[in-house]
């Protein structure tokens, strides 16, 4: 089967001159694309790097950012994408848990990866290589099964997962984006890139624009007015955007109107989409707003058709995407009920980076547990209902309640702490501690904000402190996050 990176070969074969990216003042063509990338996959191997091995991207979007992965992907590696906002702690987890050999750092970024260390070649600039004599055929044959792309997720646990797509996973879901979006618009039009590209929905366009031969604008950090800019400027057709970034975007444009009509196709993904954005998005725009769910384990699943879009729905499945919604008991609901998503995709992920019990409860028999819960009326649109793990999704990124409050115990002042998600009109939710001071220790929510900030990454800090005298607990001993989430609309408690 043909991999990400026999594609991009056949697109420079076919529009050499073609720009494959712009970003800023930079611009690169298909043809350069695919002899960089191949004379770098080579440069890889030269190093002694095995099919398999990884390599960490710490990069913002940008055009060194594709280069390394198509790279990655030729050579047979592994690519392990790490954002940007990470601090060390959490960068040096990462390194060492997917025991990677050679990390790829921004240079403003290289000062929290050579702290993270993690025992592997720490790079800050791409080598300057020959292209005349890049030859694809000279890289040895890729298996299509074998891990292309390692992504850490937060979960239900303290530490993050890494999920694992092989390449086979990737160009099926490259197949089945284009089928959900439509060829023509892909290969004719300019795609803008403003999520990360570790973000799998950031990712999963970029491979299929590049796969069809379109064209992809790269913006290296969110602004909204610099997407308008940028639609406006390169004449962007597509935009794929979190809900909460959507917000920014479409207040910006009603403030100061951008002539943005040739952006056609606008999705918002990675959370739930308020009906009210959607409402006001048309007004601003001239156009609906389509929502889209996915996961980063397999993505797309469900998006809502053109023309025939249902506000407050996630949509109907994408073409070779199967869902099941079921019961505690893995038992199928009845129409209109509530259960858990199951998805089989041929786009699904193969599993969790070294953990063969995450794995094993995650995926039955081909099925992929999401977690998320939801149910599907009579026409087959899918209403998401809520979580069905503890997880915290602010602005469409994973946060584990367990992870917030490891790093809160390093406080010498901290007993107890315990984390949840408060909803939020602009996030989807943020991240509330509730807290239990040791006796004779005392902390402001200040104190303890800033010293969370050393530890994790911005996101992931908490906007709210509530103190407590003791922290309810479950008939087991555990932190009774649902008791936690009552008070927070209790008079007992004061968010600070």
């Amino acid at each position: 089967m043909m991999n990400l990176g026999d594609a991009l070969h056949s697109q420079a074969q076919r529009i050499p001159q073609k720009t494959a990216l712009f970003c800023g003042e930079s611009r690169i063509s298909y043809q350069a694309l695919d002899e960089l990338t191949t004379a770098l996959a080579k440069w890889f191997l030269d190093q002694g790097l095995q099919p398999g091995d990884r390599v960490a991207i710490h990069w913002t979007n940008s055009i060194q950012t594709v280069q390394l992965l198509y790279s990655v992907f030729k050579a047979g590696l592994t690519a392990v994408t790490i954002n940007t906002r990470l601090k060390a702690p959490e960068i040096e987890f990462m390194l060492n848990h997917a025991q990677v050999r050679m990390c790829f750092t921004e240079a403003v970024l290289l000062p929290s990866a050579e702290q993270a260390g993690g025992g592997c070649t720490i790079l800050s600039e791409l080598p300057v290589l020959p292209t005349a004599e890049a030859d694809p055929r000279a890289l040895p044959p890729v298996d299509p099964d074998e891990p292309a792309l390692l992504i850490y997720t937060s979960g239900t646990t303290a530490r993050p997962k890494g999920v694992v797509h092989t390449h086979r996973s990737l160009y099926s879901t490259v197949v089945i984006t284009v089928r959900a979006i439509g060829p023509r618009e892909l290969e004719e039009g300019v795609a803008l890139c403003v999520l990360p590209l570790m973000h799998m929905g950031a990712l999963a366009g970029l491979f299929s624009t590049v796969c069809l031969g379109g064209t992809t604008v790269l913006l290296p950090r969110f602004d909204p007015a610099g997407v308008l800019e940028a639609i406006e400027e390169f004449r962007c057709t597509s935009l794929t955007c979190l809900p909460s970034l959507w917000h920014f975007i479409v207040d910006e444009q009603a403030r100061k109107p951008r002539r943005v009509s040739s952006l056609n196709a606008a999705c918002a993904a990675g959370d739930a989409v308020p009906v009210a954005l959607q409402t006001r998005f048309e007004a601003v725009f001239g156009l609906p707003l389509q929502e889209g769910y996915g996961m980063t384990e397999s993505v797309p699943l469900v998006i809502n058709p053109k023309g025939a879009i249902r506000s407050g729905s996630m949509g109907v499945p994408v073409e070779h995407v199967a869902l099941r919604i079921v019961d505690v008991a893995g038992v199928d609901v009845p129409e209109g009920e509530t259960g858990e998503i199951l998805v089989r995709s041929p786009a699904n992920c193969i599993g969790y980076w070294n953990d063969p019990g995450a794995t094993r409860a995650a995926i039955e028999a081909g099925w992929l547990h999401t977690g998320d819960l939801a149910s599907c009326d009579s026409d087959g649109y899918y209403w998401f209902r809520g979580r069905k793990k503890e997880i915290i999704i602010r602005a469409g990124s994973n946060i584990s309640p367990q992870e917030v409050e490891e790093a809160l115990y390093r406080h010498p002042a901290v007993l107890e702490a315990g984390v949840v998600g408060q909803g939020d009109s602009v996030y989807g939710e943020i991240v509330v501690a509730f807290v239990v001071l040791r006796e004779g220790f005392r902390a402001e929510a200040s104190e303890l904000r800033e010293f969370a900030q050393k530890h994790l990454a911005d996101y992931k800090v908490p906007e709210k402190f509530v103190f407590l005298a003791e922290m309810p607990k479950s008939p087991v001993g555990k932190v009774h996050r649902r008791a936690l989430r009552g008070m927070l609309v209790s008079a007992s408690a004061m968010a600070v």
